[in-house]
């Protein structure tokens, strides 16, 4: 019967989620995990166990979003991603439904998605109960091939069983109904919801707080149940894990009291219910909403420190929204932007590199919310050869230095940058009053943000010299700031017909 079930629940949940309205006011970048070897190359430990959903219910203007964060396999994800699908958008809410109404059915979709899951993998938790019973004592320090070829049989068949019940997943949701946004978490994902001022400002508020070890509320929780929350905070992790709630993992679900660290609790400690946040108004809000996977999160931490995390990627995803013309552009590309972040980190051998030697799963969720996407008529991109020019850039808040990349693009002949008409070449090397100077795009991958939850540093993003002012040199020109040698190279190299040279490109 349960097979039945589940084959039932997995079948209908498939075909009903592929046929739902995606929102288009959205966009997911996601990256595998990673492991680097010494010499800074990355390989893949095991396939991508997060998942996300983003989907729109038009009869009542409902919106649903989820980042979902698994390991030991990819299963508890998936099926949480479309089993809460289902629990959330097939009629549960419309628009006269109260906060406290809203926050309810959040709640019981939750538990739902729990229990459907297990009901899924009963039959092999019977299974697996069962061929245990046939184990003999002490038998799992013998040698595989001293095994009797039917205790060997057994331990295959555990294996696999074990494989197909372990895995959990941590879960961030977020639904808009009515123009008011609820975030429901579960676990170590996180959500910030951006808002943009009229002066430009971007203020970060992050809802909620992570349920994991070292979360104060968490530990008294688990206190009061009977756990020494002591010995839990200095182990940091719980089942191999830092969450403190998670979908699925039976092994801290079920055999909780043979866990030593839980053995003492009272009843379940680790469980599903999610924290739910909201109402928040969205009325007259401009900016974004970002919904994070663990493994984003801390890969960018890992790489900088969790200071200004938030403030961090929230500037990339602000950059990024400046240029791209698609939302599903902009998420991948702060997803590769923290990737090469963190790859970076490592190989420097700098402080923090002992942090950065792999990475989990990433994935990011942009909802913007009345924020304009770049104008695809005034990219610096059209007609043009785009030429990374790296830039030297401290911020004095930070004791690390940033790298930051201008990109130069330079137009082609009788083509259009920035809707002006352009010349094949530049005449002089120096642009006179007037001229189409090549455009400078800012593609920073790093950028620095104050404490106060803004966008914007301290300082404009060329800091200032010495207080001595350079002095030209013997032929009057004075030394460069910037280093445009990989620029003339690049250049060079797509122009070896001499045009180059011609237009007095590079230092004379």
């Amino acid at each position: 019967m349960a097979a039945q079930r589940r084959n039932l629940m997995q079948s209908q949940h498939q075909s009903w989620t592929d046929d739902l309205p995606l929102c288009q006011m959205c966009g997911v970048g996601t990256a595998p995990n990673c492991v680097y070897s010494p010499d800074g190359k990355g390989t893949q430990s095991h396939p991508n166990e997060d998942g996300h959903l983003r989907f729109r219910y038009c009869e009542d203007g409902c919106f649903l979003y989820g980042v979902f964060n698994g390991y030991d396999g990819s299963r508890v994800a998936s099926f949480a991603s479309q089993c809460l699908t289902a629990e959330l958008l097939l009629g549960q809410l419309n628009s006269n439904h109260t906060d406290n109404d809203v926050r309810r059915i959040l709640t019981q979709a939750f538990d739902v998605v729990e229990k459907s899951y297990f009901e899924t993998i009963d039959d092999a938790l019977a299974e697996k109960a069962h061929l245990s019973n046939f184990i003999l004592p002490h038998s799992e320090n013998v040698p595989f091939h001293q095994l009797s070829p039917q205790n060997q049989k057994v331990q295959e068949r555990l294996k696999e069983l074990e494989q197909e019940v372990s895995g959990a997943a941590t879960a961030v949701v977020a639904l808009i109904l009515n123009n008011k946004l609820y975030i429901a978490n579960v676990g170590t994902n996180r959500a910030l919801l951006c808002k943009s001022s009229s002066d430009g400002q971007n203020q970060v508020l992050q809802i909620g707080r992570p349920h994991s070890t070292d979360n104060e509320d968490e530990l008294q929780r688990l206190a009061a149940l009977g756990v020494d929350s002591a010995r839990v905070r200095q182990a940091g992790q719980i089942g191999g894990q830092s969450s403190t709630r998670r979908l699925g993992d039976y092994r801290v679900k079920f055999n909780y009291n043979e866990i030593d660290l839980l053995s003492a609790a009272k009843t379940r400690p680790i469980i599903a219910e999610p924290e739910i946040h909201g109402s928040l108004s969205l009325d007259n809000v401009t900016g974004f909403l970002l919904l994070m996977s663990e493994g984003l999160i801390n890969a960018l931490e890992s790489a900088h420190g969790p200071e200004q995390a938030n403030q961090e990627i929230v500037a990339m995803v602000a950059a990024e929204l400046a240029q791209q013309t698609s939302l599903e552009a902009v998420a991948q590309s702060v997803v590769e932007r923290i990737k090469r972040l963190h790859h970076d980190v490592y190989v420097s051998g700098r402080q923090r590199a002992t942090y950065c030697s792999r990475h989990e799963d990433m994935t990011l969720l942009i909802r913007t919310l009345n924020y304009p996407l770049a104008d695809a008529a005034l990219t610096p991109t059209q007609g043009g050869r785009i030429y990374p020019v790296s830039v030297p850039y401290s911020n004095s808040q930070s004791t690390s230095k940033t790298s930051v990349t201008l990109s130069l693009v330079m137009p082609s002949q009788s083509t259009l940058t920035n809707g002006t008409n352009t010349a094949s070449t530049l005449e002089e090397g120096t642009p006179t009053p007037g001229s189409q100077s090549p455009t400078a795009t800012l593609q920073s991958t790093n950028t620095q943000t104050q404490s106060s939850s803004s966008s914007s540093g301290d300082g404009s993003l060329f800091r200032q010299r010495g207080s001595q002012a350079a002095q030209p040199d013997e032929t009057g020109r004075v030394p460069p700031y910037v280093d445009f040698s990989q620029f003339y190279r690049l250049w060079g190299s797509d122009h070896s017909d001499g045009q180059s040279t011609q237009g007095g490109l590079g230092p004379q």
